[in-house]
């Protein structure tokens, strides 16, 4: 209060708080390594036996995600089966090219529509 100041008894009381004088965290504990509730490896279902069908369901999946209705838990689900479904793919196309090259001895050759 400033020396000289009046009150007037009809002014609104001011609260004041303490704050703990305890030193504030710098870093918050690191979360454990452990799987999300409902995607471990048994409930995980198989792999499409086709390339076609495992594109269908990653296009799929990506309109799912993109939509932004899905619940967090189910978020990170869809996104472990999306790079499951893309590796899938992936190896697919590298076994495909793989058999092209044999087929060519050895040697990928670019492919000619007739």
């Amino acid at each position: 209060m400033y020396p000289g100041a009046h009150i007037p008894p009809s002014a609104p009381k001011i609260a004041v708080y303490s704050f703990p004088t305890d030193p504030v965290p710098t870093s918050m504990p690191k979360a454990s390594a452990r799987p999300v509730s409902g995607a471990d490896s048994e409930s995980t279902p198989a792999l499409p036996a086709t390339y076609e069908a495992a594109m269908t369901e990653l296009e799929q999946l990506v309109g799912q995600l993109e939509s932004g209705e899905m619940p967090l838990e189910q978020l990170l689900a869809g996104y472990q089966r999306g790079a499951q479904l893309l590796q899938h793919c992936r190896d697919k196309l590298q076994a495909v090219e793989d058999q092209i090259k044999v087929l060519d001895e050895g040697t990928l050759k670019a492919w000619k529509p007739q």
